[in-house]
């Protein structure tokens, strides 16, 4: 009986994940290549022609290229709010776990505050109307920087404890300041956890709908995610290119999250038992 649960365990997790992951991705690659009557139906069934092609090209012609346009303001959203992170959470993390003031309560309270209260739309639009960033890409940067710091930090803080002090004193009887501990001393050290977070994030950042939504109206500043409105409509809903748009915007992440997986689990495990 011992011997058996964990195969049982093992089975039941592995259809778990084919039933919640993969029959899903199966489903929208299905539908992707069908013809736009068949795609109606939004049954399981094998397409009756193949239009992958002529699919994928019309979704990225709509609108004069705006899944194009959007991928840039994408990309350029993804690559500064994700280096933004890492270099700002690990600092912080650095400070709070190496530095021991009468305000590191106050600050861990603020931060876990953060990770866990959800963020008061309204008053951030008219905050950003204040400072002139509205509907542009670097309110939305600050923005994805504001909502993921704290998590970030957590995670740095963690990783951080794990490193002892020596090597900061050894540094530092050597001559070196506080930059230079963290940028040449620690910085390198902090690799495992650097990958996780440029990876989750990333893949986090590049899929986010809301915020985009929320923050950066218009078409000039569109993202990838919400180009999934130009398929939809009132009375009708092209669903074959939809599920196209959809596929298009998934692959990218979903690519760069099966690359990276062993180092994702590395860097969360690393930081969990201080040595």
């Amino acid at each position: 009986m011992s011997r058996a649960f964990p195969v049982l365990a093992t089975t039941l997790a592995a259809l778990s994940v084919c039933v919640v992951f993969i029959v899903p991705f199966v489903f929208i690659v299905f539908t992707a290549v069908k013809s736009g009557e068949q795609a109606m139906q939004l049954d399981f069934s094998w397409p009756a022609s193949w239009h992958a092609w002529d699919n994928l090209t019309e979704v990225l012609r709509t609108r004069n290229w705006m899944v194009v346009r959007a991928f840039v303001n994408s990309a350029i959203i993804t690559v500064a709010s994700v280096a933004l992170l890492v270099v700002v959470s690990a600092l912080v993390g650095f400070v709070l776990q190496r530095r021991k003031t009468r305000w590191n309560g106050l600050i861990n309270f603020l931060v876990l505050v953060g990770l866990m209260l959800p963020p008061a739309v309204v008053p951030t639009i008219f905050l950003l109307q204040g400072l002139g960033l509205f509907a542009s890409i670097h309110g939305i940067i600050l923005i994805e920087v504001a909502y993921n710091l704290p998590f970030c930090i957590l995670l740095y803080r963690a990783f951080i404890a794990t490193i002892p002090r020596e090597l900061d004193e050894a540094a530092i009887i050597d001559g070196a300041g506080p930059l230079d501990v963290f940028f040449r001393v620690l910085l390198p050290l902090l690799w495992p956890v650097t990958v996780t977070i440029i990876v989750v994030k990333t893949v986090a950042v590049f899929n986010d709908f809301v915020n985009p939504l929320y923050y950066l109206p218009g078409t000039g500043n569109v993202t990838v995610q919400l180009t999934l409105y130009n398929f939809q409509s009132q009375f009708s809903t092209a669903y074959h290119l939809l599920f196209m748009n959809i596929l298009i915007i998934t692959i990218p992440p979903l690519i760069v999250f099966l690359i990276f997986n062993r180092q994702i689990v590395a860097g969360m495990t690393a930081g969990s038992i201080k040595g």
